[in-house]
This record gives C-alpha cells, structure tokens and sequence, in this order.
C-alpha cells in the first residue's frame, strides 16, 4: 500500500510541474486574471494545492481539468505543526471523509495529520490537532462578511466558494490524494 502511494506521489509531483508551466499565461505574477472555467465533466482522481499561489488544481489520469483560487488559514507560511497554528498543512495527504451537513457549507476531510506529522509534534511535546479540510463559507456569515474570501481566514483549512465546493463534493472520492505544498 505504501509503494502505491509513493507511486502515486511521484506521478502527481510530475503532473503538478506541468501544470505550473502553464499557468503562467493564467496567473502571472503581476495579478490574478480570472478565468471562466466550465464546470467538471468527470470525476477527479487528485488534487493539488500550492499555499503561495494560494492555488488548487484538480486532475484526471495526469490531466488538468480545472483550477480554484483558495483562502487558507490565518499563518500559511511554514506547514502546519501544532494544533493552533492556523497553517495550513503541507504534504501528501488523502480525502478521508465529506460532510454534506458541514457549519462550512460542505466538507471534504484531509487526512492530517500523517505519522510523520504526529511524531513532530510529540517530540515538541505539542498536539497535532486535526480536522483538517476543504470547505466552504462559514454557514451563519452574513452577505458583508463574504469579502473575507480574499483574505486567508480559516484556521488551517482550504477554503472555496461554496458553488466550488459542490462542484468538488460532487466530483471527489474518498481516497482521492491531495499533495500540498509551500
């Protein structure tokens, strides 16, 4: 299972620099464009998120098939360590879980924290924490609060629009990988 995994990691490491290449004309430096994208046709079979670009890409056998702009939690920088940090974690993790009934619209859990993660922190004699997902607006924010999905404000979760977080609930399996990184 491990090898599968480590398999797995590399073909979407190899995918996700690709997809980098091209988005320059998508994304430059200098701003964000935004794109109308049409919505998924198919499902997804992995994710990737970079936290600086504040971008996700989604795939299907090693294609590109769309692009989301993200919000993350209040310290993205640095992967996430402690319960309480607000990071975001970085790593390759896995969908382990969708909650229609989410207080943030819908959810789609990531499986944070990995062994690797909890050894971290216990040799800093720290929690984890955990209930790490994808998700959309908070369910009680008024229509003024909606501005915030520019900024980063969760508490280390990825946030979307909640019309992309259907799309994506839709779309996405449990067991579905998702690499995030720096």
């Amino acid at each position: 299972m491990k090898k599968k995994y480590v398999i797995l990691s590399a073909s979407i490491i190899v995918v996700l620099c690709v997809a980098m290449a091209s988005w320059g004309r998508l994304w430059p430096r200098t701003g964000v464009k935004i794109v109308k994208q049409p919505p998924l046709q198919t499902d997804i079979d992995s994710i990737a998120v970079w936290k600086k670009e504040r971008k996700m890409a989604v795939f299907s056998h090693r294609r590109l098939l769309k692009t989301y702009h993200i919000s993350l939690g209040g310290h993205p920088v640095g992967p996430k360590h402690f319960e309480g940090d607000n990071k975001t974690p970085e790593g390759t993790y896995h969908i382990d879980g969708k909650n229609p009934g989410s207080g943030y619209h819908k959810s789609l859990g990531i499986s944070y924290p990995s062994k690797r993660d909890i050894e971290f922190a216990r040799k800093a004699g720290k929690h984890t924490g955990g209930d790490v997902k994808i998700h959309g607006l908070p369910n009680n924010w008024a229509k003024e609060k909606l501005a915030r999905i520019a900024a980063d404000w969760t508490l280390g979760c990825i946030a979307l629009k909640n019309d992309e977080v259907d799309e994506l609930y839709i779309h996405c399996k449990v067991g579905t990988p998702i690499v995030i990184m720096p």
